[in-house]
Formats: structure tokens, sequence, C-alpha cells
């Protein structure tokens, strides 16, 4: 129920995290990785970062205690949580309750993931098309909003 607005970031703009070993490297998106801040506002924290682990990499990836994170795997195999949990690419995998933690690695082939997380909204969400708000009647409204131009206009 906000005005809309755009930011844009070209992809060379997207501020990229190193391990110290030099085997992980993460652009942050949106969030925090190892000092490094995104560059992009977000009206509430939230986490959007795309790790690339060489083979063999590991790292123990800090994330806000009380964020639902999940992993998606773009390419390889890699391994996840305290058990080393084997996920292939384009498969996910939710990390429940591993504390301030999340563990990344990768075994014989270099893997890309991208990790996501926020605080879980706990309300309730109603759909109908691109639209997503708490009831049926925001859903009339949105499409009454939208149909009249008040959702604003892309110009280039």
């Amino acid at each position: 129920m906000i005005a809309p607005r755009y930011q844009e970031v070209p992809s060379a703009s997207i501020p990229v995290a190193t391990s110290e070993d030099g085997k992980v490297r993460v652009k942050v998106i949106a969030g925090e990785a190892r000092g490094v801040k995104a560059v992009i506002e977000t009206r509430t924290l939230i986490l959007y970062q795309h790790f690339s682990l060489q083979p063999g990499a590991k790292i123990e990836h800090r994330v806000p205690k009380d964020f639902r994170v999940f992993a998606y795997s773009l390419s390889g195999t890699g391994l996840y949580g305290p058990q080393a949990q084997p996920v292939r690419a384009q498969q996910m995998v939710l990390f429940r309750d591993d504390g301030d933690t999340v563990t990344l690695a990768a075994g014989d082939e270099a893997v890309e993931v991208l990790l996501i997380g926020d605080v879980p909204l706990k309300e309730p969400v109603v759909r109908y098309g691109p639209f997503v708000m708490n009831t049926e009647d925001e859903i009339r409204q949105a499409v009454i909003d939208c149909q009249a131009g008040r959702m604003g206009a892309i110009t280039h």
C-alpha cells in the first residue's frame, strides 16, 4: 500500500565478498555477507545472495537468528546444513532451527547456489495473478487500482 519504486543496479555494481581462502565468492544482492553490504535499499531486512563455491569449499555463513532461510541450487551438487545433506541442481533446501549460521559446501564439483531469507510474515496470504495481498477485498482493490493506472508506469 505504498508508492511503487524501482532501483536499477547493474551487475557490475553488486558487491562481492570472498572467503579467506578464496574458494567462496558471494554476490551480496540484499543483506550482508562477510562484512560486505548490499547496495540496494529494501523496506525490510532480507537476505538474497549468490554463492559460488569451488570444489572442496565450505563456509559457515551467519544469518539473522529469526530468519527463515532456504538455498536453491543453480548448479552442482552442494552439501547443506550440519548433516551435509546433498542437494542437486534445481533443488532447494529449507534450513530449520540451525541457529544463526547455515553451512554450505561443495564436494568434487563447483556449486552455484542462491541463499534467500527473511523473517516469516505470519499473516494470511491471498493471491490473484500478479497480486499478493492479505484479503480478497485488498485483491479486488489492487485490480481496480491497476486498471485505473494508480500503480505507476514504467518509462524508458
